[in-house]
């Protein structure tokens, strides 16, 4: 019996926005979730009165005027500044890529001389490349940036991020890096970001108020009779899995934490660090107060919260967290694509849906496109 315009197949970002849209025009929505929690990845959780982002760290940013009036409608953002820091044997180094950076790199104080390093050292590489295009993933690096820049800041966290050598992994993935001719350490463009005030969790609660949710539910272990409840399915899971891998498995990355309570009120003074030499088996540690505490607030709060990250393969049974998109990965996925313009009432969006590595910017706007 059908009780619902929507059955929508995962309380993530994708189908938090949407359901709230979708009471908006008055339907009826059920969502749904496996985990035993709304909100997807951006789930938070409380620990020593910190949200630690569980998933890895989440900053919001974006240049859509749009996209961030509906997130403030919702809950109202802070004035968190991504700006990381990376470690190399101990010695830090800003990013992104930008004056500070050569200034620790190679001394110079002036944005002609750190650009004149950056053309001896881009010059030196395609004299080695003799005019061919860069074939691999660690030519393309040193092309953008030198040679200096890509062994300390790139090569070892590159390798540990994809499991990879970066002569094994393909040149497109790495075909522009930010480099900045100014002292600012913000790592985005983007014109607004910050992070929920109250976290994550609040901006998930504000898009599903209203709206009946049912966790620790799986889609696949009742597919049926869960459809025949509504009139359209919004699906938000892995577009391999909905098609029960009719043409083979899509990889993915995955993600795993070791999370700790520290004795300390600030243990790192930033928010993320980047371990970028390959012999530290964590790819960075994210201190999670500094998202949402400032100034005196730090010290007030005694003891905090960190987050080792290790990147690893993924493998059935674990959180698909980035889509691999190599050229292999790239035409499987065309392939389910193509499947899923022949359905009148499924509507796929978000990360695994599209196998595509989004921000949370540009899967709020695609959402707020779909029509309801």
């Amino acid at each position: 019996m059908i009780k619902y315009d929507y059955l929508i197949v995962g309380a993530g970002l994708f189908g938090s926005v949407f359901a709230y849209r979708a009471r908006q025009a008055g339907k009826r929505c059920l969502v749904i979730d496996k985990r035993p929690h709304k909100g997807g990845n951006l789930y938070c959780e409380s620990i020593e009165g910190i949200n630690v982002h569980k998933y890895g760290a989440h900053i919001f940013h974006t240049s859509n005027k749009e996209v961030w009036d509906f997130v403030n409608k919702i809950v109202e953002f802070n004035r968190y500044t991504n700006s990381p820091v990376a470690n190399y044997r101990g010695t830090l180094y800003n990013l992104p890529f930008n004056m500070n950076t050569f200034n620790q790199m190679w001394g110079v104080t002036t944005p002609a001389e750190a650009q004149a390093k950056l053309e001896e050292q881009r010059a030196e590489v395609r004299r080695m490349l003799n005019e061919r295009e860069p074939q691999n993933l660690e030519e393309q690096a040193q092309l953008l940036i030198g040679k200096d820049i890509y062994e300390v800041l790139i090569k070892g966290y590159t390798q540990k991020q994809w499991g990879r050598e970066c002569k094994d992994l393909p040149a497109f993935i790495i075909k522009r890096l930010p480099v900045r001719m100014v002292f600012d350490n913000n790592y985005f463009n983007d014109k607004y970001q910050g992070i929920p005030i109250g976290g994550y969790n609040k901006l998930i609660e504000g898009l599903l108020e209203g709206v009946e949710v049912r966790l620790n539910t799986d889609y696949f272990a009742d597919r049926a009779e869960l459809e025949s409840l509504a009139e359209k399915v919004v699906y938000t899971g892995p577009i391999d899995e909905y098609y029960d891998y009719r043409y083979g498995k899509l990889q993915y990355r995955t993600v795993s934490f070791e999370t700790t309570i520290e004795n300390t009120s600030n243990y790192q003074g930033n928010a993320v660090v980047n371990y970028t030499d390959v012999a530290i088996p964590y790819t960075r540690i994210i201190e999670h107060k500094h998202f949402e505490m400032f100034g005196a607030e730090v010290d007030a709060c005694p003891r905090t919260v960190i987050s080792k990250e290790y990147s690893a393969e993924w493998k059935p049974g674990m959180e698909p967290y980035y889509p691999v998109n190599d050229e292999l990965n790239n035409a499987l996925a065309a392939q389910y694509r193509a499947l899923t313009r022949r359905e009148q009432n499924v509507i796929f969006g978000g990360r695994l849906a599209d196998y595509k590595y989004y921000d949370m910017a540009p899967v709020v706007e695609r959402a707020l496109a779909v029509e309801v």
